[in-house]
């Protein structure tokens, strides 16, 4: 007894102990192909056998000789036995419960391929197998006879393929343990550094193994993250399906009752009609059926006549005596043979063969002009009532661009939306603005194409088949504002405030501003500290700064449609006091340069003659006032001078008189520049007043220090750092710096200038 691994495994059927007692010498390759051919050779006569039972069976059933089938089997059987006689005893495997020769040599050749040992096994009829049960008992006990010989002389073949199979096992764990260390991007496994040097991926391209394998973490990684947003992708749609779905499924409930509220007149109505059509047409059926019937049986009374007659006609012809076939009889004085009167008698009558009716119904017209009425009367989808629409949702909107939303509080059947909107205008003909209408499947749109901070106004209708509900009431929309325009030139700064001003771009107001900061920390990094300040109503801010920093400022409008984009920035030094010359102040004869910080005179006229002036010009004296900024603190600028020039400056209050002189009142306090036929005299005046004071080397540069917290204005001669004048005054307002021209000549001003440290005294 042999246990079942053996016959399970893949390499018994290789085993073949007769041929081996004579080969102990040849080698384990040849023993494997010489199996190999030997299978081949039984599994090609079991196919022949399985031809020829076969063909048996086909004949067999076809001309029903199922007595002759018990020799047929046992011709197969004998010729398979001739088959298996030309191999040893060792290739044959017993079939199990089957026991017929036919089914041991099935049995001996599935040892290659046991699909085919199944199918075979199931060839043989059931009726051949109970005929030829005691034969295949016999021929089960001398087959295990055969193997259990065959069997013990081949358990030392076993033994020695057994050990030889560990071998190569062995070696090729050993080489297992030899670990890859780099990674073949050309075949993309990884291998032996080894085999790039020696070996078939000698012309590779290789990598490190670790290095390859961060790569592949990485291309895994974004993979994934591809992944997650297809998944959150198709989340999202999904949900949107369920949405939809759920749509579906009211629509389809309204619908559903709508048509059966609406369809029942229209179903009852055609159900009347249809019983009375289906009620004429079966009396129609019915008449045609009677009149068909009666000349039915009028046929069948004209053919029992005819056969009557063929009948005797018959049998007249079968008569021998020829006196009483030729018999007459007289009827009215005329003879005739009795049959042939009779015959003739039935042949005078006329046969109707005509149908008595047609088969065809005649033709119905199916008036349904009443269902149509009804029909027409009635609308399956009632026309949708009208939408509400929503206010405006703030900062949704831009420049160019609104969202509007609506909504539909029933459960009317909606097909689309008509969406009408038209700019609103304070003019009286306001009424003429062009209407623009958008056809809308959902219950929101955007508009684009729009005009900044403009009021929109909005209404909306439903559209189904049977019509346009009401318009919603109408709605105000507004669009964002466009991005103010910062005035460069009016800024004002110091060394710890900044005032910066601008422009509204559009017609209509905005609801307020926001300024952003951005703090330049390192100008190579570029380095950004942003900050806002919101809310602001006017269009201009006072901000708070830190001294010797660079600032980059923008600002935004914002209304109840959104925040406009961001302006053109503008930088700001706080690395002194950045003032502008106040045009509107300027005297008539007085010209300001391109630059913004030159005045010029060229004119020798009087300073009284009739020239254009402003409400806040200057009208005798040749001046002009700055626009500093209202911060207390320090502040520091210089005027440069030519040596010939005779000029003013110094600061003044800004309701300072026009019509008067700079420093000959009281709201203004300046240095006056006069040449002499003897000197050049300068004068420091407030109210009118001088002191005497007498100065050697004429100024070239004049440096002005406005001190707000210890009240003071002094003046310097900037190019040799010498103190000249200062006034001590508490200024009850901000002051404003003012210069003026005396003769013709040329004042150039100096802003954004560092205070100098010999400017503390």
């Amino acid at each position: 007894f042999y246990h079942m691994d053996l016959y399970g495994s893949k390499e018994r059927f290789d085993i073949f102990p007769e041929e081996l007692s004579g080969r102990g010498d040849r080698s384990l390759g040849d023993m494997r192909r010489e199996s190999a051919l030997s299978s081949e050779k039984v599994q090609r006569p079991q196919e022949v056998g399985y031809d020829l039972e076969k063909e048996v069976a086909e004949l067999a059933k076809m001309y029903g000789l199922d007595e002759d089938r018990e020799k047929e089997l046992e011709l197969l059987g004998g010729h398979l036995e001739k088959v298996e006689s030309r191999w040893p005893p060792a290739h044959t495997e017993k079939a199990g419960s089957q026991g017929s020769i036919y089914n041991t040599s099935k049995s001996s050749s599935s040892v290659k391929d046991p699909s085919k040992r199944t199918k075979q096994q199931e060839l043989p009829d059931e009726a051949s197998q109970g005929e030829n049960q005691s034969k295949a008992r016999a021929d089960d006990e001398a087959e295990s006879n055969i193997w259990s010989r065959g069997g013990l002389s081949s358990g030392s073949m076993s033994d020695e393929w057994n050990s030889q199979a560990v071998s190569e096992e062995e070696e090729e764990e050993e080489e297992e343990e030899e670990a890859a260390d780099v990674f073949c991007s050309t075949c993309k496994i990884p291998i032996r550094a080894f085999d790039k040097l020696f070996g078939e991926h000698k012309d590779h391209e290789v990598a490190q193994l670790p290095s390859a394998v961060e790569n592949e973490k990485e291309e895994i990684h974004k993979n994934m993250c591809k992944l997650e947003e297809q998944i959150a992708q198709m989340e999202n749609v999904a949900s949107h399906l369920e949405e939809i779905f759920i749509t579906v499924e009211e629509n389809f409930g309204r619908q559903e009752e709508n048509f059966e509220v609406h369809y029942n007149d229209a179903v009852q109505v055609l159900a009347q009609k249809y019983e009375e059509q289906l009620e004429a047409l079966g009396e129609e059926k019915r008449q045609k059926l009677e009149a068909l019937y009666e000349q039915l049986v009028s046929c069948g009374k004209h053919l029992d006549t005819c056969k009557e007659l063929t009948d005797e006609t018959q049998e007249l012809f079968l008569e021998n005596d020829k006196a009483e076939f030729m018999k007459v009889k007289s009827f009215n004085y005329i003879i005739f043979f009795p049959y042939n009167y009779r015959l003739e008698e039935f042949l005078k009558k006329e046969v109707d063969l005509e149908l008595s009716t047609l088969p065809d119904f005649e033709e119905r017209i199916i008036d349904v002009s009443e269902v149509e009425q009804l029909m027409n009367s009635i609308n399956a989808i009632p026309a949708p009532c009208a939408p509400v629409i929503n206010p405006q949702a703030p900062s949704v909107a831009t420049g160019t661009s609104l969202r509007v939303c609506w909504g539909l509080f029933s459960d009317d059947t909606v097909e689309c939306y008509q969406l009408c909107y038209k700019p609103v205008s304070n003019e009286r003909h306001s009424d003429g603005q062009a209407e623009h209408t958008l056809k809308v499947k959902e219950t929101y749109c955007t508009i684009t194409d729009l005009l900044p901070n403009t009021q929109y106004e909005f209404w909306v209708s439903a559209l189904n088949a049977s019509g346009i509900s009401p318009p919603s009431e109408r709605a105000v929309y507004v669009t964002a504002p466009s991005p103010p325009t910062i005035k460069n030139k009016k800024i004002q700064s110091c060394e710890n405030a900044a005032l910066v001003c601008w422009e509204p771009r559009d017609i209509n107001p905005v609801d307020s501003y926001t300024v952003e900061l951005s703090k330049l920390t390192d100008e190579e990094n570029d380095d950004i500290i942003t900050e806002s300040i919101v809310g602001i109503p006017n269009c201009e801010v006072l901000i708070h700064l830190q001294p010797t920093q660079k600032y980059r400022i923008c600002v935004r409008a914002q209304n109840l449609g959104g925040t406009s984009e961001r302006s053109e920035p503008v930088l700001i030094h706080t690395t002194g006091t950045c003032f502008y010359l106040n045009e509107d102040t300027a005297h008539p004869l007085l010209a300001i340069l391109d630059d913004g910080f030159t005045i010029s005179c060229d004119e020798l006229e009087n300073p009284e003659c009739d020239l254009p002036v402003y409400d806040n010009s200057f009208t005798r004296c040749i001046a002009i006032l700055g626009s500093l900024i209202p911060f207390p603190g320090k502040h520091y600028w210089e005027v440069e001078v030519e040596e010939d020039t005779e000029y003013r400056a110094g600061v003044a209050f800004e309701n300072t008189p026009r019509h008067g002189h700079l420093g000959a009142n009281n709201s203004s306090w300046c240095m006056r520049h006069i040449i002499t036929p003897s000197r050049h005299k300068y004068e420091f005046l407030h109210s009118g007043m001088t002191p005497d004071i007498r100065i050697t080397v004429p100024p070239r540069r004049i440096g002005i220090l406005l001190d707000y917290e210890n009240c003071r204005l002094s003046f310097f001669n900037a190019d040799i750092a010498q103190h000249l004048h200062t006034f001590n005054s508490h200024f009850q307002h901000y002051v404003h710096p003012c210069f003026a021209l005396e003769t013709p000549g040329i004042l150039r001003i100096h802003t954004g200038i560092t205070t100098p440290p010999w400017t503390a005294l």
